[in-house]
């Protein structure tokens, strides 16, 4: 029991750190605006992949999604 308790917890490890949210410093842009630190998700170019693309949820802002895809089909 010890060992499948074990391997579960490193399966669930690795899907963590795999799927880890990156933190963004804030900084200047060249026109003069400042843009302030966020979490950003790592790129995988899917679209449903997003906190702003409808359907999703931003678990640090509390905020739905509000994109709606640009594909006919949905992706």
């Amino acid at each position: 029991m010890k060992k499948v308790l074990f391997a579960v917890m490193v399966v669930l490890a690795l899907c963590a750190v795999a799927h880890a949210d990156n933190y963004v410093n804030g900084y200047y842009r060249k026109d003069g605006t400042y843009v302030q630190g966020h979490y950003k998700t790592p790129s995988d170019n899917y679209f449903y992949n997003n906190y702003s693309s409808q359907g999703n949820y931003n678990p640090y802002t509390g905020k739905k999604g509000y994109k709606k895809s640009r594909s006919p089909y949905g992706y």
